[in-house]
């Protein structure tokens, strides 16, 4: 403390202090010394001694002054003054004295005084240094032990309390130590502090990110094992509940009863996700304001994370752990979305998601480009649709994914076809054209619930007693039995694509189509060109025939099928339900046309079998064609051809309109064989007899025709019998009017009629009978006239 001023005294002031001392007290003889006292004192440790003794000499002086005049005016009393006055002296001069043995004495212990009194004050002014001093020290301590702690707190992972503990080290009120060095010092350091603090919080969050990395499969793995066991507590309930059976895994009935059973993949008796390293982080950083810098590592750290999720080349045995590990991270991804605010963007999840998926697409499609197992596409399929339905709830974008399993499903379809169009090629080619004969109700049971055939005719086959032998081959049974596989294999995929249920249904029409027309009839045309027996290619008309009809049964068929799965589509994405165009028609198979052109093929190469059989039974080319006379009766052999066909078309399993074709085609042959004959090149001359002797053997042919009940076919004749009728009735030049060859003679052909002519004049050209060459010469001349008819070609 600093030493405290002394009183200065004026000389006014001891003029004053003087002035009220009476040295003698007329009434007392004591000596009144008391208030001297403090006067000397106060004067001594002022040392103005000097003065106060100036001051005592002209107070006797003026005294002395007042006493002669005193003296002068009243001399008695002067006298007797006088006798005081030495008295007063007398005491002056003691009191002189005293005063100066008082000064010694008082300046003796007043010296002492004075220097235990600076000592004193020294000593205060020390401890007052001192007590300063360990405030100081104490405050240092109590600031060192906050930074000491914040060490210490950083080590057991307290970051926000260590950060608050800085803060509050800089916002302290002004003390004896704000102004101090050390704690300016102390300040500079804290950002070094702060330093610590990011680096500790930011390596607990990259420990985080590796654990994290790790857990991901985990966490994916749960995911599908929920996802499995979700799906079959519902197929469960469906089955039980018809009210259900429309309602797929995702629909509102079934997320609304999933909702009161969720099971939390981050947080369950398995596994526990602590995000709190990450949460600490995303404060810490916020409070330090670098959010943004966070925000940048964080996305680089995910993002190099995800880069190493998927080799290259990607291994297809290893595809279900992968799409784990890619479910796991993006639901972790998800959650930080919802629990950290602002802190991640969709945005930056999404470019993750993109570059992770095209990835994977990318990889899997390499991986297949050599694979021609339809099994490994259905496995691939399964595995990307529980990787889609896991992280669909996530809202995630699965659009890419479901298009690349819809790439996917159009390369599988392609397989299935060459899968199964080798089957129905090995069917078709080892079956021996022989109708299925079964004896047993289960088998006849078993065979109506794989083909397609027509109600008419199941019924029909269902009254008929057994044993019986069914209108279609083994093939055709085989082929529907393997059709069936294919479209049960065909939707196995399908149900993983729900959403594009049209394009569905163009594959399904377009790979069935494929199957019907390269593998089932081109085959079936095969085997027609290399069988020789009527009976097998009738029963491959027959086959023809039914298949036809599936066509159209399959077509009604995989229509139902189809509404049935759409409406499972409907009922798992809602939103489709206002889109009116997304919905199909009818399903529509071209294959059937196909059949219809093969039929054709069957028929005429049934007809043409048919031709040849009696090439071989009937030589047309042994007729005599310049008999003498004129027969009554038809050629002998005519019987034994009729009789064999009969026998052989009547005989064939095939409908009434194939069989009727069948004789339209032998009996159309016939007259073609016989026209040829008669206008050919074969024949060089042909004379009236012969003529006349076909004209028998057609009017024979005829009659056949109605005795079998179809009278209808002797349209096949009717060129041949206008053509021989010229010649025989002489109307040459009647048919050379146009008015009745367009009337009476229409199914004429001019150049056959101009041979036919041309071989009758060459027969009379050759003989010696006048009149026969005279009606060659005739003859001649009608040919040539034929000939100049312009502009029938004919």
């Amino acid at each position: 403390m600093p030493p405290r001023r002394r009183p200065q005294f004026t000389q006014e002031n001891i003029d004053q202090q003087l002035q009220q001392i009476h040295l003698l007290d007329p009434s007392s003889s004591s000596e009144n010394l008391e208030q001297l006292g403090p006067i000397i004192k106060q004067i001594h440790s002022n040392r103005q001694q000097e003065a106060y003794l100036r001051t005592i000499q002209g107070l006797i002086e003026s005294k002395d002054a007042e006493i002669e005049k005193i003296c002068v005016d009243n001399y008695q009393d002067f006298i007797s003054s006088v006798s005081t006055l030495f008295t007063v002296k007398s005491y002056t001069d003691k009191m002189k004295e005293t005063i100066a043995s008082l000064d010694t004495s008082v300046a003796q212990l007043g010296g002492g005084l004075v220097d235990k009194k600076r000592n004193l004050l020294q000593t205060k002014k020390t401890a007052a240094n001192l007590d300063e001093a360990i405030d100081t020290l104490q405050a240092c301590l109590r600031v060192l032990d906050v930074v000491n702690r914040v060490s210490e707190m950083v080590k057991e992972g307290k970051y926000w309390s260590a950060l608050r503990s800085l803060e509050d080290i800089q916002s302290m009120s002004p003390t004896s130590i704000s102004q101090t060095p050390f704690f300016q010092h102390l300040l500079s350091s804290l950002p070094s502090l702060r330093a610590q603090i990011k680096d500790a919080v930011t390596a607990s969050m990259k420990q985080w990110l590796l654990e994290i990395r790790t857990v991901s499969a985990e966490v994916g793995r749960l995911t599908v094992e929920s996802m499995e066991s979700r799906t079959r507590f519902w197929r469960t309930r469906r089955e039980k509940d018809p009210l259900l059976r429309m309602s797929r895994v995702g629909s509102a009935v079934e997320l609304v009863t999933y909702e009161k059973n969720e099971f939390n993949v981050l947080n369950n008796d398995k596994l526990k996700v602590d995000f709190k390293p990450l949460f600490e982080c995303i404060h810490i950083y916020d409070t330090l304001g670098l959010l943004e810098e966070l925000r940048n590592s964080y996305q680089a750290d995910r993002k190099a994370q995800s880069d190493l999720i998927l080799p290259t080349p990607l291994p297809l045995s290893s595809l279900p752990a992968f799409t784990q590990e890619i479910t796991g991270f993006f639901i972790i991804e998800s959650h930080v979305l919802e629990t950290t605010g602002t802190f991640r963007s969709w945005r930056n999840v999404e470019e993750l998601w993109d570059v992770i998926v095209s990835r994977l697409t990318i990889g899997i499609d390499n991986a297949l480009k050599s694979e021609n197992d339809p099994g490994v596409f259905l496995r691939v399929k399964e595995n990307l649709s529980t990787f889609v339905m896991a992280l669909e709830a996530s809202a995630y974008s699965t659009n890419s994914i479901q298009n690349f399993i819809l790439s996917l499903f159009g390369r599988y379809v392609k397989l299935l076809e060459t899968f199964f169009g080798k089957r129905f090629e090995a069917v078709i080619r080892q079956d021996d054209n022989q109708p299925l004969f079964i004896d047993k109700d289960t088998e006849l049971q078993a065979v109506l619930d794989v083909v397609w055939i027509s109600e008419t005719e199941r019924n029909g086959i269902k009254d008929a007693p057994l044993p019986q032998a069914l209108p279609w081959s083994q093939s055709f049974y085989l082929c529907c039995q393997e059709i069936r596989s294919f479209i049960q294999k065909f939707y196995a995929f399908a149900d993983g694509v729900s959403r594009h249920h049209r394009d569905i249904d163009d594959l399904l029409s377009k790979s069935l189509d494929n199957l019907f027309i390269k593998s089932i009839c081109e085959t079936i045309i095969q085997r027609l060109a290399t069988t020789t027996t009527v009976p097998q290619i009738a029963q491959l008309v027959t086959n023809i025939e039914h298949f036809q009809v599936a066509c159209q049964e399959l077509e009604r068929a995989l229509t139902s099928l189809r509404y049935a799965f759409e409406t499972l589509c409907l009922d798992e994405n809602p939103m489709l339900r206002n889109r009116s165009t997304q919905r199909g028609g009818l399903i529509r198979l071209s294959a059937s046309k196909s059949f219809e052109s093969t039929l054709s093929r069957s028929i005429k190469r049934l007809t043409g079998l048919i031709n040849s059989k009696l090439d071989q039974s009937f030589e047309f080319s042994m007729y005599n064609w310049t008999p003498q006379k004129r027969e009554s009766a038809p050629n002998m052999q005519l019987d034994e051809l009729i009789g064999w066909l009969t026998t052989v078309v009547d005989s064939l399993a095939i409908q009434e309109q194939y069989k009727d074709e069948a004789y339209k085609g032998a009996f159309e042959y016939i007259a073609d064989t016989l026209m040829n004959c008669l206008a050919g090149r074969d024949i060089d001359t042909i004379n009236e007899n012969a003529i006349s002797n076909i004209l028998i053997d057609v009017d024979y042919l005829e009659d056949a025709l109605k005795r079998i009940g179809r009278s209808h076919l002797a349209t096949a004749f009717i060129e041949l019998r206008s053509t021989i009728s010229i010649p025989l009735n002489n109307a040459t030049q009647e048919f050379l009017v146009p008015a009745n060859r367009q009337s009476s003679y229409p199914a004429v052909k001019q150049k056959r009629l101009q041979a036919l002519l041309e071989k009758l004049a060459r027969y009379g050209a050759s003989q010696r009978d006048p009149t026969a060459r005279e009606l060659g010469e005739r003859r001649r001349k009608e040919a040539e006239a034929v000939g100049r008819l312009y502009p029938d070609k004919r």
